[in-house]
């Protein structure tokens, strides 16, 4: 067998893999609640609502500070924080962020550098 033949081999043995990785976390149960968590979001719509006019509010303050917007945008936070569907999703979202991280370090150890590092583009 070829060194280029050798490399192909690999190559595709860390592809099957990966794919089996994709599919293992696409298959938990963390993920499965992230994906249950987001579609009961995207079908309430006043949870959706709220989520708009923070972010539109937002895109405001970024442009033009203004107090009273400051303070719309504290009590966007606080009915956000009283609605079941935008809290389930928050913890189904930092329950997979926190899989992903693991699954980071558990990669990351190995190689000796971290794996989900941007390593390009970008000037910083």
């Amino acid at each position: 067998m070829s060194d280029a033949e050798s490399t192909q081999n690999a190559e595709e043995s860390v592809e099957r893999k990966l794919r089996a990785f994709v599919d293992a976390i696409a298959d938990s149960e963390t993920y499965q609640q992230f994906m249950d968590a987001n579609e009961r979001l995207e079908n309430d719509e006043e949870a959706m609502q709220l989520l708009n006019e923070y972010r539109q509010k937002q895109r405001q303050m970024q442009m033009n500070f203004d107090q009273s917007l400051m303070a719309e945008l504290q009590e966007l936070q606080e009915e956000m924080s009283e609605n079941e569907t935008i809290q389930q999703h928050r913890q189904a979202q930092t329950a997979l962020v926190e899989l992903l991280q693991q699954t980071n370090n558990v990669i990351s150890d190995p190689i000796g550098m971290e794996f989900a590092q941007s390593s390009g583009g970008g000037c910083c």
